[in-house]
């Protein structure tokens, strides 16, 4: 079954609630004597795929496309909605929706931005047959069900109306349509583009507050971006250009930062967080932020199949002291998981039906395990192994800590199945090749409790890494569409994630928030609503 996708929060403004503690941080007139011709260095990791809005999901690949385009929209620091190339979105039953974009942008090789801009990049990215990791995100416009039945490369309900104006018909009324239009994979793309996609994701022409420099991207070494001297619009950069370093691991991108050789860490590894506030004395900042960290456990895995499989995901989840690993390990920073969201999206609630399975409890989750193994042995000498990249801040510590503890408290042999990189895992993730269970994590494409669920757990969805399928799961998601109000949609939602405990197609674990530290010569280093580093108000000193 395919699902609609919807975005909590009103159509034009959607803050978060959500607190913000940091040291440093310019003021206006700070910002007024900074050097505006500083090129600021950033961490990055190298990215998963080639610079190209629709195919683009991971943190390493969206730090640079949200720099190099822009859309209608795009999220200010507390997470509303902020006019990019949108004069207006407008509807009078939520289901049509009229579309009128700025005129005289252009892309970075002259070429007018259109509405056709728009509609020929949605409808790429809609096409199953470009396999595009964001596919997902266009489910909810008429037509898509057809178009990929039928193999058609357009969709019925994107209409060109003129040069600067188009229409969306949605499957269904959505009130909060506008709001997932600051999404990077709604951006626009020029013609081409679809000339050699491939090619054109190496060399993108963009439209964003930056472009990508000539041969700019040096794979596994750094990406360097320059202001775009057209770009008019509310993320003007205030620096030189960034150029992201990329890291194979957080420890080497801190000792930069140390020694001055790069400028902006947007995550502490966790051997520094109980020392980089005294390592950076008014140069960081802590902030939570809409992500969780989760762990999956694959439906097309036998031994996680059935009523045997459904004790043994209760009894691996009841088996970690996931407090215990966040004091040692994290140093507090962040907070045990009660759901499948995050605490700062609206609508949030702790205490949703079956959440106790998230409770440390290991004589439990001993008594289940053996229950499974009188309904289906654990096969004999099988390890069960917990696949993650080592290249991200504190994987390899917490997952070494947990299959520890799984070890302990059930009488198996569990153990880190290590793979180099971020990429590497993904593409492990994408060809259902996983093993055992596997390290995830998810950061809000948009504020949105829907974000949370149905881009993971609904049928088919783009980042739903284990496969899982639940009709009434995706009723239930289809049930919180249709709500007439955002408040009773979260409701909805909420219910939504009472079948989630008790299948437990993944195990949450903790609520992120984001560190960041920067060198002494950068200032006005803002952490945004999802954690990432406003890039664009860096400044030199």
């Amino acid at each position: 079954m395919r699902m609609k996708r919807l975005l909590q929060g009103v159509a034009v403004t959607a803050a978060l609630a959500m607190g913000l503690t940091a040291c440093g941080g310019g003021d206006s007139d700070t910002a007024a004597a900074a050097d505006g011709d500083y090129v600021v260095t950033a961490h990055n990791i190298e990215p998963q795929n080639g610079l190209i809005p629709t195919n683009t999901n991971e943190i390493g690949g969206g730090r640079v496309v949200d720099l190099l385009y822009t859309g209608l929209y795009s999220y200010a620091e507390d997470g509303s909605l902020q006019p990019e190339l949108a004069e207006s979105v407008v509807s009078e039953d939520n289901i049509t929706w009229t579309v009128k974009i700025k005129p005289g942008t252009t892309f970075s090789n002259g070429e007018e931005v259109t509405a056709q801009s728009f509609v020929d990049a949605w409808n790429y990215g809609a096409d199953s047959d470009n396999a595009q990791k964001s596919q997902y995100f266009f489910e909810t416009i008429k037509g898509y069900e057809e178009s990929d039945a039928n193999g058609a490369d357009t969709l019925s309900g994107l209409t060109v109306v003129d040069d600067h104006t188009f229409t969306v018909e949605l499957q269904g009324p959505e009130s909060d349509f506008p709001m997932r239009l600051g999404y990077s994979a709604y951006m626009p793309l020029p013609t081409v583009a679809f000339e050699d996609m491939q090619a054109f994701g190496e060399a993108p022409v963009t439209n964003g507050p930056y472009t990508l420099a000539e041969n700019g991207w040096q794979h596994n070494v750094q990406i360097e971006l320059v202001p775009n001297e057209d770009y008019e619009g509310p993320r003007e950069p205030a620096n030189g250009g960034i150029t992201f370093k990329i890291y194979d691991s957080f420890e080497s991108a801190y000792a930069d930062l140390q020694s001055g050789n790069l400028d902006v860490l947007g995550e502490m590894p966790p051997n520094a967080l109980q020392n980089y506030q005294d390592d950076f004395p008014e140069r960081n900042t802590s902030r939570a932020y809409a992500g969780n960290a989760t762990m999956v456990i694959p439906s097309y895995l036998e031994e996680f199949q059935g009523e045997a499989g459904q004790l043994r995901r209760k009894a691996i989840s009841m088996a970690i002291d996931r407090q215990q690993i966040i004091d040692q390990i994290f140093f507090g920073t962040k907070e045990v998981a009660t759901e499948f969201t995050a605490p700062v999206i609206e609508g949030y609630n702790a205490e949703i039906p079956g959440s106790e399975v998230l409770e440390y409890n290991p004589e439990e989750a001993k008594k289940l395990w053996e229950q499974a193994n009188e309904i289906s042995p654990w096969p004999e000498g099988k390890v069960l192994k917990y696949t993650s990249n080592i290249d991200g801040a504190g994987n390899k510590e917490y997952i070494t800590a947990i299959v520890n503890q799984l070890s302990g408290n059930l009488g198996i042999e569990a153990e880190l199945d290590a793979v180099t990189t971020f990429k590497e895992m993904r593409d492990k993730v994408g060809q259902d090749a996983l093993e055992g269970i596997s390290r995830a994590g998810w950061k809000g494409d948009y504020p949105s409790l829907y974000n949370f669920l149905g881009p993971l757990y609904a049928t088919g969805a783009s980042s739903n890494d284990g496969r899982y399928s639940n009709p009434e799961f995706d009723a239930k998601l289809q049930e919180g569409l249709e709500a007439g109000s955002v408040e009773e949609g979260a409701k909805i939602f909420n219910e939504a994630q009472e079948i989630l405990f008790q299948d437990l197609p993944v195990v949450p674990l903790w609520y992120q928030a984001a560190q960041a530290a920067w060198s002494e010569n950068v200032d006005n280093v803002v952490l945004g609503w999802d954690g990432k580093p406003l890039y664009h108000q860096i400044t030199g000193k």
